[in-house]
């Protein structure tokens, strides 16, 4: 009531208040309308100048989530859709350009190879036919609207399939193999060197007496910064709030599942009198029971040892029948279990049957005309016959069953386990004894079983459980909303850190996220807390709360930065080693005053080695591992002469040539023109489609939207 008369007595102050709020709103949308922001909020992406509009994005992606199945997420399905349109985008930008178009007959010969192996689109024959084509297409679009635009649909496939073959082949078409390229794999291929070396390994000096400045590393990057480039990126930390039962709440569950042990008294408002209600122990309707106290519901069914609980598995059996274990914890639940009987069942079985179908069944193929009734009177028959010449259970088979898959193996179904089959199936191939024969009604229809072996017999046993999940209180649920607001309130003006160690919660750190991710470590999908981190009015240090499926998650941003090159300390892992072996190598070179290979070789304490067999295609050279640019060199020098030094992968190398072995001229070099061929073609669609996107100007607006 103090509330309500304070709100009362400042009414047309917050009046005042309300009314510039809402001004400011659409003052706002007035200034704004018409801006370059406003296009972001109705395309996608802009590609080149090209939009990619919102609404029609967003019903793909609904499409391709559908397709993909129930376990993909929005995010698998925003990207799927995202490389399709982006693809579609540049192609079609390139076939404008051009001029390309997708000819009439090249769209058809499509169509009649896509549709080839349809049979409504064949003749008797079984071939292509046109003109069921077009009836086909005169039917849908006449009673159809759907279908004809997933016609459509399709056949725009198939033209932009045409498009994209047709340019692709134009620029494969100039990227082909010439004879002297050819020539020039054969002589990488084939021509040989023998040589000798030295090499004056970089590990000669201690990485420690080397300086590698925070400048030179920079310098690096930015005289190379295609390699370096990162996308946005942010750092964040977060502590949860999970709302889990606390000890009371698991003592007042315990306590609940116990109470459904006991006998208790109801009034009964129809007989004025008070009722007394079995408890879990005296209950004779064990089922009834279950299903309405627990929640899970009743199974009946035998179990096998290994299909208990681990907490009951060892102790279960020994009980008497009728009796009552628990209560016992699994998991986030109590539980009570009562054995209602024991026995011995084989853990496989084999069986053969034959399956006669009724309308009505619940799973049943529609073409199904006899009822049930039919179909029973045909299942007693077929037993009776059997019964007198078990024999013909084969030739039955294959005249009355419609079981497909069992028909080819006369009606057998050879060692399945006990939770193979159907409820009703199952009991009676491992209750029945062996060399049974029966009619069972499943959800298929009526079978005449024949139990043909079983084998491995084990003890089982039927029990009935209640089982009540731990959940957490009201009282529970405020506490932990309270902490959490509470901790969200404190982060935001204190030290993240310290109030968190000082209230024992842990911190994780996240690191690098991307902006168009879903997925942190520790909290699952979560677009939320990402598009949180990006937000341009969300400074360094800003903490906000999110609600999660388990709880709360309090947030706050550590770090962040836009499309940039990295970091020097991101970069350093790459770059100092680079610019380690080159310090080391202009060391080593200062330090060798002569141009004689065994000079050098005694004055800087190693050996020459020789190599033989070096080829171009392979530039391994034995001692000292794959050196391209040394092997290069040595190429370069006939035999007798010596390379100056050279920086190698692995230290500095002086290199004599001793022989150069050439391969003998061909008189065609086609083969070797067409293995080059080979080599590239399988990406060159994808090379291709890579260098479009790079060259691309893209305004990148999903993360706005998903």
């Amino acid at each position: 009531m103090a509330i309500l008369n304070s709100i009362r007595k400042r009414g047309v102050f917050l009046i005042i208040i309300i009314a510039l709020a809402l001004f400011a709103f659409v003052l706002d949308g007035v200034i704004n309308k018409g801006t370059s922001s406003q296009k972001g909020e109705t395309n996608i992406a802009t590609v080149n100048g090209t939009d990619i509009p919102r609404e029609g994005f967003m019903q793909q992606v609904e499409t391709a989530q559908r397709s993909l199945g129930g376990g993909s997420s929005t995010t698998q399905a925003m990207n799927v859709v995202w490389e399709r349109e982006l693809r579609r985008t540049l192609l079609n930008e390139q076939y404008e350009s051009l001029g390309l178009s997708a000819e009439k007959e090249q769209i058809s010969n499509s169509l009649r190879l896509a549709l080839s192996n349809n049979p409504v689109f064949q003749n008797e024959a079984g071939l292509f036919d046109e003109g069921k084509m077009q009836e086909y297409l005169a039917d849908i679009k006449s009673r159809n609207g759907t279908e004809y635009q997933q016609w459509l649909d399709f056949e725009s496939n198939i033209t932009a399939n045409v498009l994209e073959t047709n340019y692709f082949n134009l620029v494969k078409g100039g990227l082909s193999t010439t004879l002297a390229e050819g020539e020039q794999e054969y002589r990488f291929e084939n021509d040989k060197i023998n040589i000798e070396y030295i090499q004056i390994p970089y590990a000669k000096i201690a990485d420690e007496d080397i300086t590698i400045t925070d400048a030179e590393i920079e310098q690096y990057v930015k005289s190379h910064a295609s390699s370096f480039e990162i996308d946005p990126q942010a750092d964040i930390q977060y502590v949860t709030f999970s709302e889990s039962p606390s000890q009371a709440d698991i003592d007042e569950a315990k306590i609940d599942i116990e109470s459904l042990l006991q006998n208790k008294v109801e009034y009964n408002a129809v007989t004025k009198a008070n009722d007394t209600l079995p408890g879990f122990k005296d209950a004779t309707d064990n089922q009834d029971f279950v299903n309405a106290n627990s929640d899970q519901q009743y199974l009946d069914r035998w179990m096998f040892k290994t299909e208990l609980p681990n907490a009951i598995k060892d102790t279960i059996s020994s009980l008497a029948v009728n009796s009552v274990y628990g209560p016992y914890k699994v998991d986030a639940s109590y539980n009570l279990t009562k054995l209602i009987g024991k026995k011995q069942l084989p853990d496989s079985a084999k069986a053969r049957h034959i399956l006669i179908p009724f309308l009505g069944a619940t799973r049943v193929n529609p073409d199904v005309t006899q009822t049930e009734a039919q179909a029973k009177a045909t299942a007693d028959s077929l037993q009776k016959v059997l019964k007198s010449d078990v024999s013909k259970f084969a030739s039955l088979v294959e005249e009355f069953s419609s079981d497909i898959s069992s028909v080819p193996k006369g009606g057998s179904y050879d060692w399945f386990g006990y939770s193979a089959m159907v409820p009703e199936f199952r009991d009676y191939c491992f209750e029945m004894d062996k060399g049974s024969l029966g009619v069972v009604k499943t959800e298929f229809g009526f079978h005449i079983i024949e139990v043909e072996d079983q084998k491995n017999f084990q003890d089982v046993v039927k029990v009935a459980t209640v089982t009540k999940s731990i959940e957490p209180s009201e009282k529970t649920l405020n506490d932990v909303f309270s902490n959490a607001t509470k901790f969200e309130l404190e982060a935001a003006k204190g030290d993240f850190e310290a109030i968190a160690t000082e209230k024992s919660i842990n911190v994780r750190p996240v690191n690098k996220i991307g902006e168009l991710d879903a997925n942190i470590p520790g909290i699952g999908n979560n677009r939320s807390v990402v598009k949180w981190a990006f937000q341009e009015d969300v400074k360094i240090g800003d903490v906000k709360r999110f609600s999660v499926p388990d709880g709360y998650v309090i947030a706050q941003v550590t770090r962040r930065n836009a499309k940039a090159l990295m970091s020097i300390a991101e970069a350093s892992i790459t770059v100092s080693p680079i610019l380690r072996n080159e310090k080391k190598a202009k060391m080593i070179r200062e330090s060798i005053s002569s141009t004689n290979m065994n000079e050098i070789a005694t004055n800087q304490n190693v050996t020459v080695k020789s190599a033989t067999a070096l080829t171009m295609a392979s530039p391994t050279i034995a001692g000292a591992g794959t050196e391209s640019k040394v092997v290069g060199a040595s190429f370069g020098k006939e035999a007798g002469e010596n390379t100056q030094l050279i920086d190698g992968k692995s230290g500095v190398f002086m290199v004599r040539v001793l022989a150069v072995n050439k391969a003998p001229d061909l008189e065609d070099y086609s083969a070797f023109a067409n293995q080059l061929n080979a080599k590239t073609t399988p990406s060159i669609n994808s090379s291709i489609y890579q260098a479009l996107k790079k060259a691309a100007v893209i305004e990148d607006n999903r993360s706005e939207f998903y």
